[in-house]
């Protein structure tokens, strides 16, 4: 597994993968690093791309396991648009699993690549903002959703 940390205006994001595949972003989290891949320079250039407002969509090979639900769940995040956001329950619909908006917030909690598998972008259903995990939690995803320009309440 290597790993690599560099800074961010969100603070230090910690890049994971192994096997030529991206397999975490920590936000907020600063690990002990290996000597960065070709892989993890280019996530790295991609995200700081992203984060200053020059790209869109990203570009990566990326691996991650999880339950089938979690993993279904994830495939439907990585469809949402740059600037768009989905409810919880709309999100559940999308990827096959229904009306269960607190089974997916539990999925999207766990997504274990933020920003590039965009959960940020999940909102309630009335476009309020109702957590987010990675970083300083809520202000964290008020950043990533402003830089988007998307609105909420």
């Amino acid at each position: 597994m290597d790993h690599f940390t560099f800074d961010s205006p969100l603070g230090p994001i910690s890049l994971h993968g192994h096997d030529n595949h991206l397999t975490g972003v920590s936000l907020g989290v600063a690990h002990a690093h290996s000597k960065p891949t070709p892989l993890l320079v280019r996530a790295q250039h991609q995200l700081t791309e992203y984060l200053e407002g020059d790209r869109r969509e990203f570009d990566l090979p990326l691996h991650f396991s999880g339950t089938p639900f979690q993993e279904a769940i994830w495939s439907a995040l990585r469809e949402i648009p740059y600037g768009h956001t989905e409810s919880y329950q709309a999100l559940g619909e999308k990827a096959g699993r229904g009306k269960a908006p607190r089974a997916v917030g539990g999925a999207v909690g766990r997504n274990p690549l933020p920003i590039i598998v965009p959960c940020h972008r999940i909102l309630a259903a009335d476009g309020r903002i109702t957590g987010y995990s990675g970083g300083d939690g809520i202000p964290t995803k008020k950043w990533l959703l402003d830089r988007e320009g998307i609105t909420y309440r």
